[in-house]
This record gives C-alpha cells, sequence and structure tokens, in this order.
C-alpha cells in the first residue's frame, strides 16, 4: 500500500464549508485546502441559507462548486419561490447538482415523511428539467428513498454518505448512481459499510467528508476538514488491496465525471 502521509490530490465529493462550525476561520480553512492538494470540492446546500452560501463560495473559489437544495431536515423551508430560485442558482456555472436532498427517519423531530417525500420529489423533478445528477441523503429510509430513485430513472448522482446494504447498494449501481464514502469506514462498528466498499467497483466510488462532520479515525469528536479524505482512502486501499493513488486519482475522475467538469 502507498504511504498515508504522501500529498495526494483529493477531490472532497460532499461538504459543507458553509456550516457555522467554519465562521470563524473559513478562508483560512480554503485557502489551506488548495495548499494541501485538494484540487476540487463540492459544496452541498442543506437549507436555503446554505445552498445560497454554496454558491457564494463557489464563485470566490476556483476549486470549490456548488450544489443546492434543501435537506430531509429542513423540508418545510421548500416552497415554489425558492424552487425558482434554485433554477436561476443552475444558470451559474459552477452550480453542478441538486443536493443536498433526500429522506431521514432517524429523528421524529424531524418534518413528516409525507412532507419529507414530497419535497424530496419535488427536488427530484427539478434535477431531471435542468440536466444536473442529485446528491442523495438517505438515512434509515432505504425503501422510500429506492422508490422514488426509481420513478426518475434517467438521472444520475450519488447517494452520499452510504448506509445501506450490499443489496440496496447494487439497486443503487443499477439505477446508474455512485456510492459516496465517508469517515464511517474508519469506525470500529463499520462492518456494514466495509462490505459495501468491498463489492462497489471503484469507478462507481466517490470519497467525501460531509465536513464539519463524521470525522474519520483516528480523528473522530474534531472538526472535519477536507484533507482528512486521507484516512477515508487509506482504509478502502486496504478493503479493496489497492493503492491509495490509483484511488485518489479514480475516485477524482469518477467526481469530475459526475459533475462534468473539465480541468
Amino acid at each position: 500500500m502507498s504511504n498515508i502521509e504522501e500529498n495526494y490530490p483529493i477531490f472532497d465529493s460532499h461538504a459543507h464549508y458553509d456550516d457555522e462550525a467554519f465562521d470563524e476561520d473559513r478562508d483560512a480553512v480554503i485557502n489551506e485546502l488548495k495548499n494541501n492538494n485538494i484540487v476540487g470540492v463540492l459544496n452541498c446546500g442543506s437549507s436555503v441559507k446554505g445552498s445560497r452560501m454554496s454558491v457564494e463560495l463557489a464563485e470566490k473559489y476556483d476549486f470549490i462548486y456548488a450544489a443546492v437544495g434543501i435537506h430531509p431536515e429542513m423540508a418545510n423551508e421548500l416552497n415554489d419561490e425558492i424552487l425558482e430560485e434554485f433554477k436561476s442558482f443552475a444558470l451559474k456555472e459552477k452550480v453542478k447538482a441538486i443536493g443536498e436532498i433526500g429522506l431521514d427517519y432517524y429523528c421524529d423531530e424531524n418534518p413528516s415523511r409525507e412532507i419529507q417525500k414530497d419535497v424530496f420529489i419535488k427536488q427530484m423533478e427539478l434535477a431531471k428539467e435542468l440536466k444536473l445528477p442529485v446528491v442523495i441523503h438517505d438515512r434509515e429510509a432505504h425503501e422510500d428513498t429506492l422508490n422514488i430513485m426509481k420513478q426518475f430513472k434517467g438521472l444520475n448522482g450519488v447517494v452520499h454518505c452510504f448506509s445501506g446494504s450490499v443489496e440496496f447498494a447494487k439497486e443503487c449501481l443499477n439505477l446508474g448512481y455512485y456510492i459516496g464514502f465517508t469517515g464511517v469506514i474508519t469506525f470500529k462498528n463499520a462492518r456494514k459499510i466495509i462490505d459495501v466498499a468491498k463489492e462497489v467497483p471503484i469507478d462507481r466510488m466517490l470519497i467525501e467528508t460531509d465536513c464539519p462532520y463524521l470525522s474519520p479515525v483516528p480523528l473522530r469528536g474534531k472538526r472535519n476538514r477536507s484533507e482528512n479524505i486521507k484516512f477515508i482512502v487509506d482504509k478502502i486501499a486496504t478493503v479493496k488491496n489497492m493503492e491509495i493513488n490509483e484511488i485518489c486519482c479514480k475516485t477524482i475522475l469518477n467526481t469530475k465525471g459526475l459533475l462534468n467538469l473539465n480541468f
């Protein structure tokens, strides 16, 4: 295996540098990313405010791209006016996806399942209209998420921070989706996602931090950032018996292909 300390290129396919966790040092952190060989970041909106800020970050930094969308926890924010705003964002060159959208049945305090499904479908329709890929959030909602994905055959995207079974992963792959791997794969209880990583072809994998959340071992509990993908890649290299550099390069190509990037 390759040395984890070597400075391999990284494309973080899912980050939240708009998050308040970066309010005190956002510009400094982002400037450090580029110096540390982060070649690209997809900053994903999860609220109206976050989507707007994602667009601002993409316009400010050449290696940051934006996804705009409403996370299921914030589903009550979506209305026709916001959908029109997202349409206008899609005209901007660096808005590359609709997301983070989907379903989250983990917390009873979230909007109702019916509201979440309605908002998810509306944003999938928007992505289809705009011919953009989607970034899907699925937490303890695998069946309903898959059923909605199946309604939109021809759309592509990524099921981010994948938490389902090997069987569910195969269903997603058959629909043309990528599978996103986070720091969860480094956790002690990660047997299920390790099994998924064994089965998913390298050309259908994306790697992501979901920063500032989900810091990998050995950094659990600390604020996450894109450089920490090296620990995720190291684990995937072990699981798939591949070189770290090969995983970095192939997942960069995967992300560029999904987002229609030409750099």
